[in-house]
């Protein structure tokens, strides 16, 4: 699929087919987060594939917004690995793990994925539950599958505000 057509036809997917993803289509997306650009190169994203039961479990325990996805991708970044901006007030880490996980959006929708990106949960408690490394911060879990039979984006999937309405030229 063209990247145009990737980029406009991806939504998120509020609702998953039992349909298992395959493993070639699951590293697939894995693999688009690790050539994912970061600071400096630092690669300081964490990527946790959650998909048994016991591990799902743990993601419904903490979000209603798994929606049946029968893989979970949980995206974090070591915090001690960043870049610190001039300044000091800012670092690489959200920003890297936001565009790792776009990547990987990204990916899954041109393998025939669907996915979804989930911000509900407490990423503290999250993080406790699934023993991740007290150095990582949890930016997102990202739902990943088949859509149900049915399931399509939003109706106003589609409206976009034009152009002048959100760019600026100084």
């Amino acid at each position: 699929m063209e990247f145009k057509e990737v980029i406009k036809a991806r939504y998120s997917c509020k609702k998953f087919s039992s349909c298992q993803v395959e493993d070639d289509k699951l590293n697939a997306v894995l693999e688009a987060g690790r050539l994912a650009p970061t600071a400096k190169n630092l690669q300081e994203q964490r990527i946790y594939v959650l998909r048994s039961p016991e591990m799902l479990a743990k993601i419904d325990a903490v979000t209603p917004c798994r929606y049946n996805a029968p893989v979970v991708l949980a995206v974090a970044f070591d915090k001690t690995q960043v870049f610190t901006y001039p300044g000091g007030r800012r670092d690489s880490g959200i920003e890297d793990a936001t565009i790792v996980a776009t990547h990987m959006i990204l990916a899954a929708a041109d393998a025939g994925l669907d996915s979804c990106w989930i911000n509900f949960f407490d990423p503290d408690q999250l993080a406790k539950d699934l023993g991740i490394p007290e150095n990582e911060e949890v930016l997102m879990v990202m739902d990943l599958g088949y859509a149900a039979e049915g399931t399509g984006p939003l109706s106003n999937h589609s409206s976009r505000k034009d152009l002048k309405e959100t760019v600026c030229y100084l």
